[in-house]
């Protein structure tokens, strides 16, 4: 006897079954919409003034900068040149594991103070 087969269930939910509310196939359905432009998927921008998706999806912490013109951030201390004493920067943590390393970029104002790639190795961050 041979058997059937067998479907894996997204394939067939997706593809192949109706769907009891729509009376559709969900794949023809959503086909159709993106080619009526009927959907809510839209291109991927990088929103001004990042000008890279590592400063989207990152982890974000706020320093201020010190007397000596320095952050700390996790026992490193970091030099910011280009931002006046005592003014609040963002940071952009961006992990990388395959070079083992954390690159730090340092925002001040919608620009791009300074970046710096630091071992990551003593980065703790909590969720």
């Amino acid at each position: 006897m041979k058997s059937a087969t067998a479907i894996p269930i997204p394939a067939r939910g997706n593809n192949h079954q109706v769907h009891s509310t729509t009376g559709e196939i969900p794949a023809l359905r959503f086909a159709r919409a993106l080619s009526s432009g009927n959907s809510l998927f839209r291109p991927f921008s990088i929103p001004k003034p990042y000008s890279s998706p590592e400063d989207i999806f990152c982890l974000r912490e706020t320093r201020i900068i010190n007397g000596y013109g320095r952050i700390s951030l996790f026992n490193h201390e970091i030099r910011v040149a280009n931002v006046p004493l005592r003014q609040e920067v963002d940071v952009h943590l961006v992990p990388d594991p395959g070079r083992n390393i954390m690159q730090v970029r340092i925002w001040f104002q919608d620009v791009l103070a300074h970046s710096v790639d630091l071992p990551l190795e003593g980065f703790r961050v909590h969720f």
